[in-house]
């Protein structure tokens, strides 16, 4: 018994069964980032004015990299261009092209997340320290002559684990101080000063994670949910181009509207990416 317009779309309705599936799961994903960027926002107006990390529960500003993250919504954009011309490389009976465009896309898409994990490496190998004078630096640290690494968890530091390891001081590559808008303060210099600081005087050190500020733990989540939507995505797009290909000998016409499904999908996580680089990096 073959399932009614599988692959041909209903005359009254003008859909097949995927396309009405894909637009029920994108209408809950919607609700899904809408609830988080909602989230954000609470968390953002309800911040106190000022800082961070002077003062601190004041929201972080400055901290994210714009050219990279603007190098990033180009490659998505990108991607979203290429799936396009995958599907219209199909209808136009081109299969050959049509592979060359999805393989784009799927690199776009691993080039999005090799970018993203350079992000998240900076982010986790990045402190703010609190010192017994009440000041707070933040910057890159150096102990024992290494640098944190954010994909060896063990790398991460804090004060008890100083003082277990009977570390005495550490370098600190401190950050220019910068105003209420994220910006240099006039006459701060632009470069990284390298300081000595004795872990004596330290009241509490902690890397650029969730634990640190709300502002870390909205960001990673959803920065890295969206990196599960493009992983997805990706390796679903890549199995159209690849293994599932076979379809296209058998029912071209049903693989035509795996295509356009999948399509569907990959431009929901561009939009997200869309609204989440204004949102996060640059208010």
């Amino acid at each position: 018994m073959e399932i009614p317009y599988t692959y041909k779309p209903r005359p009254d309705t003008g859909l097949y069964n995927a396309k009405v599936g894909i637009w029920l799961f994108l209408a809950s994903e919607i609700m899904l980032f809408g609830a988080l960027f909602s989230a954000y926002i609470l968390l953002r107006v309800s911040a106190p004015v000022g800082f961070w990390p002077d003062v601190a529960l004041a929201w972080p500003r400055g901290l994210l990299n714009i050219p990279i993250g603007t190098f990033n919504t180009a490659v998505l954009i990108t991607s979203s261009v290429t799936v396009v011309l995958a599907w219209a490389a199909l209808k136009m009976n081109n299969f050959a092209r049509f592979r060359v465009y999805m393989v784009i896309t799927v690199l776009c898409a691993f080039a999005f997340l090799g970018i993203k994990s350079f992000e998240y490496n900076d982010k986790f190998s990045h402190y703010v320290i609190r010192l017994q004078d009440g000041k707070a630096l933040t910057g890159h640290i150096e102990v024992d002559g290494k640098h944190p690494r954010f994909w060896n968890f063990s790398d991460q530091w804090s004060v008890a684990k100083l003082a277990e390891q009977k570390v005495a001081k550490i370098k600190v590559e401190v950050d220019p101080e910068r105003d209420i808008n994220g910006h240099p303060k006039k006459g701060a210099s632009h470069g990284h000063e390298v300081r000595e600081i004795a872990v004596s005087d330290i009241v509490s050190l902690g890397s650029y994670t969730p634990a640190t500020h709300p502002f870390f733990a909205v960001y990673f989540l959803i920065t890295a949910l969206h990196g599960l939507h493009v992983l997805g995505g990706a390796l679903v797009l890549g199995y159209f181009a690849f293994p599932g290909a076979k379809m296209w000998k058998s029912n071209p016409e049903q693989f035509i509207n795996r295509i356009e499904v999948g399509g569907l999908f990959w431009h929901f996580v561009d939009l997200v990416w869309i609204f989440l680089f204004p949102v996060v990096y640059l208010l």
